[in-house]
């Protein structure tokens, strides 16, 4: 099957958390899928999604609401993870599609869950760390965070920090311009 390049899919996921160690009996669970498709020509931003997922092995701490804002009550409502790999399959062609995140978390926590679960992997094999291209771009030294690289491209980060849809939104603004500087002359 023949990958299809007109869109990227940026995806940022929230997980629980918790300050400190996992506590006992708990695991990380995907809580929030955030998408946002960049166009690959037009390098425009075409959706800020979020898929609330409901926890299987954990529950929501204070520590992981005031990060993310969510609550246990709106996780419950959300759907479970094989329902929402199925959206991304189904609604995105995200295995057909390259998508990105920002950093390496997002790629292996859902790898991760998936084989844990016993849930098919909903995404193809190219990802794109946008933290990494970022920082190889700009002849940083080190990669840095997003809210830093939105400072230094000078642009504020739009919406709520740790709420998957938005930071999808934030890192797909990042995407388009590493894309914009790899276009050739």
């Amino acid at each position: 099957m023949a990958k299809k390049l007109d869109h990227i899919l940026v995806v940022d996921i929230e997980a629980t958390c918790w300050e400190g160690a996992t506590p006992g009996g708990q695991s990380n669970d995907i809580i929030e899928i955030g998408i946002c498709p960049l166009e690959v020509a037009t390098r425009e931003r075409l959706e800020r999604r979020s898929i609330l997922v409901r926890p299987e092995r954990s529950t929501i701490s204070p520590f992981c609401t005031q990060l993310t804002t969510l609550t246990q009550e709106q996780v419950d409502a959300g759907i479970s993870l094989k329902q929402a790999c199925t959206i991304l399959e189904k609604e995105y062609a995200a295995t057909q599609r390259i998508w990105a995140s920002y950093g390496d978390y997002d790629r292996k926590q859902f790898e991760r869950q998936c084989r844990e679960q016993n849930v098919h992997y909903p995404f193809g094999t190219t990802h794109l760390n946008v933290k990494t291209l970022f920082a190889l771009m700009r002849g940083l030294p080190h990669e840095i965070g997003m809210a830093s690289a939105l400072e230094m491209m000078e642009r504020k980060l739009e919406g709520t920090h740790h709420r998957g849809h938005d930071d999808a939104w934030n890192i797909a603004g990042i995407l388009a311009d590493v894309l914009i500087q790899l276009k050739p002359r």
